[in-house]
């Protein structure tokens, strides 16, 4: 199976070309399903798309009266009132947890492709970060190994008379982090591509740049970039002229860009077959960032880390123990060191070619002396 994540700026027509994807992947015999949040418009009507709208809402709900569930004896000891389910609505970032539960449940299912219409760009970029996050938060608020004094725990409640509930919070946690593997295995799997889309204007050139940086950051690689709505030149009215040539402009820099022209409407349903997209390119492995030894020329390691679109000024690095902290942008990810480099400290660091190259220098206290 294969997963095509589709984003790009706002208004770029992302969801259109997401749905675009699934059709023409549908008309090729390929069984596919499409993720979307869009409730109307380019999704309906697609024969032989598997089409799956995201009900945010009915997952919060859930979730919020299961806990509220396992939560029960703590909360009657609070004096607490218990919430309806008429009364929940959705808060800030239910939708995004929406689409990380479909992904997840995207591999159990018999589809050749799914297409998933992400959040706009550079959004889109932090909701795919946001399994390896949440995980890493639950690694340090509930460390597996505090759960080796659960056999104190009924001691300790008849003690202080009052119910604990480490057992559940520890049980909970532990089911979070495999429901949150399940969905970052999808997003960092091989067979896992991004797909860029946006109108050719300065304005989204740059969000491309920073989205660009913020995927490679994470790992994610971009299997291509759609022009969209891209006008026809020779036009006679001046206007469409200028704006076809800025357009012009701006996609000369797109280099290896697949180019969606302008249909003159917003196309719907069938008319999505006559936006002649692209199917995903078959995947690759791969490659883990390399570490390079140079130690008998210069006495230094070198960590090579591909940051496509990222710029000097907006980089950060920061070291704290076995761990690194990149920031590029408005994006951060903590990066466990390989192992060489964690024998050493951090020398310098420089950006060439789109590469981040962070020197290390062997820690006499650490490093294996040679006599």
């Amino acid at each position: 199976m294969r997963t095509l994540l589709v984003t790009g700026p706002g208004g770029s027509g992302r969801t259109t070309i997401a749905a675009a994807t699934a059709l023409q992947a549908a008309r090729e015999g390929l069984r596919t399903r499409l993720i979307t949040g869009d409730p109307v418009g380019a999704v309906d009507d697609l024969p032989g798309v598997d089409v799956t709208r995201l009900a945010p809402a009915d997952g919060f709900r859930d979730g919020l009266l299961a806990l509220q569930d396992r939560a029960g004896s703590a909360l009657d000891l609070l004096g607490a009132a218990r919430l309806d389910a008429d009364e929940l609505t959705p808060l800030p970032g239910s939708d995004e947890f929406a689409l990380l539960r479909a992904l997840r449940d995207s591999a159990e299912g018999p589809h050749d492709l799914v297409v998933v219409d992400l959040p706009p760009a550079p959004r889109a970029v932090a909701v795919l970060a946001l399994p390896e996050q949440l995980r890493r938060y639950l690694r340090r608020l509930l460390p597996a190994e505090r759960q080796a004094a659960r056999a104190l725990r009924p001691v300790l409640g008849r003690l202080a008379g009052v119910p604990m509930p480490a057992e559940w919070l520890y049980e909970s946690a532990a089911r979070w982090d495999a429901e949150l593997a399940a969905t970052q295995a999808v997003i960092d799997a091989d067979t896992t591509l991004v797909r860029l889309v946006a109108e050719p204007s300065r304005a989204a050139a740059e969000t491309l740049r920073t989205t660009g940086a913020g995927l490679a950051l994470h790992g994610l690689r971009t299997e291509a970039l759609i022009a969209n709505r891209v006008l026809p030149d020779g036009s006679t009215d001046p206007w469409l002229a200028d704006a076809a040539a800025r357009q012009r402009k701006v996609a000369a820099q797109w280099q290896g860009a697949y180019e969606i022209p302008h249909l003159g409407r917003e196309p719907r349903g069938a008319d999505l077959a006559d936006l002649d997209v692209p199917l995903p390119g078959a995947p690759s492995p791969r490659t883990p960032w390399p570490v390079e030894d140079h130690l008998a020329d210069d006495g230094v390691l070198v960590w090579r880390i591909p940051l496509p679109g990222a710029v000097r000024e907006e980089l950060t690095l920061i070291r704290r123990g076995d761990e690194i902290v990149i920031g590029a942008g408005p994006f951060r990810r903590v990066v466990p060191l390989p192992a060489a480099p964690r024998r050493c400290t951090v020398a310098g660091a420089g950006l060439a070619d789109g590469e981040l190259r962070v020197r290390f220098a062997p820690d006499p206290d650490l490093w294996p002396q040679t006599r």
